[in-house]
């Protein structure tokens, strides 16, 4: 018999079993943004603290191995691709002049004091210096939180902060490469012209391989969302690979492709719901860690040079920001109030920061000291900039008039009713999900109405709950709560209304299959007594591509809707599509005057830029459609109840003719009724 030893040995450390290397990795990945948020911190500054406290620099519990190292520089390009992916390109485009001039100066101004300043001051060389003042020149939305709390984010000041990041982190970016490759060639006119042509090869590259390609392969295996997730890793590391071909950072290229995609993956949906959960679990928990093991605590305490660096470097950074937002806010005549948001805004630094940091520290232009005092940088910044950042939003939401004090439009609640006839449901769920946006915490409830039959009823009622769970998974997967429900009703119509009103949906969303058999009207028997029973919103869909492969938006707008007593609701359902999408909006107004109705979408709030075009007649609205839309476009009408205001004979006959044009993606917007007083929720107050 063989003896079993009541007690081993305690592994010796640094420990080495990758097990329990990993085991000790997940567990810091747990324990640190939990400790960090009690105390009032990022969560991101707890892992790199327990990376110091558990690296050669100071318990010596973990070696610094090849595999953190390798799964460090995959996660810092993967955080590097999450801030493209996350740029307000919408906002961006509304009014890029604000963007740039608060970007550049709010990005100049810091880097061109902060090289001087680290130069003379600091005695670093002049490479190390003009990247350490690339730094802490860009920012991070830490405070982004807090504008979001106080319903301050639509405000054209912040919103020049969220363009601006553009013009920031892309000036880092270049500055990175233009250093990197004068320390390692040296620097002449021959190296400011291969950087050209590399990042001309690059962002050409990205802008127009990786979208088409992106857009194709979303559209053919749009089912196997697991598939759409590897495509995306493909795109990153491939981007970020011909970055490094190029002799520029891979954490550009990586950066780029964020840019290059992120039009193609919406807001709330499954896949960006995916990146963004590996990313925050795996690959970026990892990069922090990578640099709390560079950080060596003893550093700080040996000596006054970390807390030196450490104190210029914020100091230089909260002043220069200060009299960046000051600027901005005279030439823009932002208030008091406005240019505080700006500035608190502004002095954010988190991940991207360490990220620029570390590159400089593998290519020894950085020493621990500055490694170190970057480090504490973010902890000072994570403090400030959220507290800055909160009193001036505060103030700036009580500037608005009582009559909007309180006021918010909620993510709706969505009734998606389903039958055998329904096309393509897993896109009308990512339908749903583009409508409720980011953030939504209102159930989308999924039903199933089951007609009685004798001998059958049973194995029905058993197959509609197999497909509801199937698409319940789907929504656990998107992070949006899925309520699923099966009803047994002779009427189908009948069952859907009766549902509506048990869950307090704000709005029904059908599916219309334009080939099957139907006695229909316009869409069908059961989709026409929906709209006859039902005085909600009703949007009936019928999506021949995925939603977020969508280019552009064709509205298609009646004479006389915008006296329809539903119509700047069903404006701003538009409105949020567009902006979910990052697509274009063309509305084309049948009969009537496009500057009315520019004015009236102007009321409604939601950003959106929009282009109105007229339309003399119903017999050239089809040519007009045919001619400019394609296949990957969306063509959405406002579509009044027969006898409504605003409702023409045309309409319909209008969905059947869609049904044949390219984009073969539609979908009808019938305004709620009866409810004058909850339409005027969706106009803005001036």
């Amino acid at each position: 018999m063989i003896p079993v030893p009541l007690f081993v040995d305690a592994p010796a450390v640094p420990l080495e079993q990758p097990v329990l290397v990993f085991a000790v990795a997940m567990a810091v990945f747990l324990v640190g943004p939990l400790l960090a948020k009690r105390l009032g911190q990022p969560g991101i500054v707890g892992i790199v603290v327990f990376g110091a406290v558990i690296g050669p620099g100071a318990l010596e519990l973990v070696d610094h191995s090849d595999a953190i190292v390798l799964l460090g520089e995959v996660g810092l390009i993967y955080l590097l691709f999450t801030v493209g992916l996350e740029l307000d390109l919408q906002g961006f485009r509304e009014a890029p002049e604000d963007a740039a001039i608060f970007g550049l100066t709010s990005f100049y101004l810091p880097f061109i004091v902060g090289t001087i300043g680290t130069y003379v001051v600091l005695g670093l060389d002049v490479w190390a210096s003009l990247l350490l003042a690339a730094v802490f020149a860009s920012h991070t939305l830490l405070a982004y939180p807090v504008v979001n709390q106080y319903g301050v984010t639509k405000n054209p000041a912040v919103t020049a902060v969220f363009g601006g990041i553009l013009f920031t982190d892309t000036s880092a970016l270049v500055v990175l490469a233009v250093v990197i490759g004068a320390v390692g060639t040296g620097l002449s006119i021959w190296l400011f012209a291969e950087i050209a042509l590399a990042l001309v090869v690059l962002f050409a590259t990205a802008w127009f391989v990786v979208p088409p390609i992106s857009r194709w392969f979303f559209q053919t295996f749009s089912e196997e969302s697991y598939f759409e997730f590897l495509f995306v890793m493909v795109a990153i590391f491939a981007t970020a690979s011909l970055a490094e071909l190029l002799e520029l950072s891979p954490i550009l290229g990586a950066f780029i492709a964020g840019i290059a995609v992120n039009r193609l993956i919406s807001e709330g949906g499954t896949l960006m719901n995916r990146i963004e959960f590996v990313g925050n679990a795996f690959f970026i928990p990892f990069f922090l860690l990578h640099v709390g093991m560079l950080v060596d605590p003893s550093v700080i305490f040996d000596g006054p040079r970390t807390l030196q660096v450490a104190g210029f470097v914020i100091a230089t950074m909260l002043v220069t920001k200060a009299v960046a937002a000051w600027l901005v806010a005279e030439f823009q005549n932002y208030t008091r109030n406005e240019r505080d948001v700006i500035f608190g805004l502004s002095i954010g630094q988190a991940a991207a920061a360490l990220a620029i940091t570390l590159v400089g520290f593998d290519a020894g232009l950085f020493g621990l000291d500055v490694l170190n005092a970057v480090v504490v940088m973010l902890l000072v910044t994570a403090l400030v900039s959220p507290w800055l950042t909160e009193r001036g939003a505060n103030r700036l939401a009580l500037e608005r008039s009582p009559g909007e004090e309180g006021r918010s439009v909620g993510d709706p609640t969505i009734l998606l009713p389903l039958s055998r006839y329904a096309d393509l449901q897993q896109r009308l769920l990512e339908l749903a999900f583009v409508i409720k946006g980011e953030g939504g915490s209102e159930p989308v409830n999924v039903m199933r109405v089951v007609q009685p039959e004798e001998g059958a009823t049973d194995r029905r009622i058993a197959e509609a709950r197999a497909d509801l769970e199937e698409l319940a998974a789907t929504g656990s997967a998107a992070e949006v709560p899925i309520e699923t429900e099966t009803r047994v009703n002779h009427n189908v119509a009948s069952g859907i209304v009766r549902g509506s009103v048990e869950v307090q949906a704000n709005l029904i969303l059908l599916g219309w299959d334009a080939t099957a058999s139907f006695r229909h009207r316009v869409f069908g028997s059961i989709i026409d007594q929906v709209l006859q029973r039902s005085q909600l919103p009703v949007l009936v869909s019928r999506l021949g591509h995925p939603i977020n492969t969508t280019r552009r938006i064709f509205v298609v707008v009646p004479v006389g809707a915008d006296s329809h007593e539903g119509f700047y609701e069903g404006v701003h359902l538009v409105k949020r599509l567009a902006a979910s999408l990052g697509a274009e909006l063309t509305v084309l107004v049948v009969a009537d005057d496009p500057d009315r109705f520019e004015a009236a979408f102007g009321r409604v709030e939601e950003d959106a830029t929009a282009e109105f075009e007229a339309v003399d007649d119903w017999g050239r609205l089809l040519p007009a459609l045919e001619s400019e839309a394609s296949d990957d476009d969306l063509i959405v009408t406002i579509s009044p109840r027969r006898g409504d205001v605003g409702w023409h004979p045309e309409l319909d006959e209008l969905p059947g003719r869609l049904a044949e044009l390219p984009p073969a993606s539609f979908i009808t917007v019938h305004p709620r009724q009866g409810e004058p007083e909850y339409d005027r929720q969706y106009l803005r107050f001036k």
